[in-house]
């Protein structure tokens, strides 16, 4: 397991509905941590099964609007 952090803003404030949805996210395979930051999302995932690419989609296929990343 290659253990990756890599930050994420965010392009609207995340409300309770979109934590939730996050939470959700979690449960995709190699998705290890989702916790909010001042300003975007660090996510935590294993780099021997998902990409940077993959994580963002995770995101936004959870309805988080996501901008840049920051590694």
């Amino acid at each position: 397991m290659t253990k990756v952090e890599i930050q994420f803003d965010v392009e609207r404030p995340l409300n309770a509905a979109a934590l939730d949805r996050i939470a959700a996210a979690r449960s995709i395979y190699g998705m290890l941590r989702i916790e909010p930051v001042p300003g975007g999302l660090m996510v935590e995932y294993d780099a021997s099964r998902l990409s940077a690419a993959d994580v963002e989609a995770v995101l936004r296929r959870a309805g988080v609007s996501v901008g840049n990343a920051i590694h």
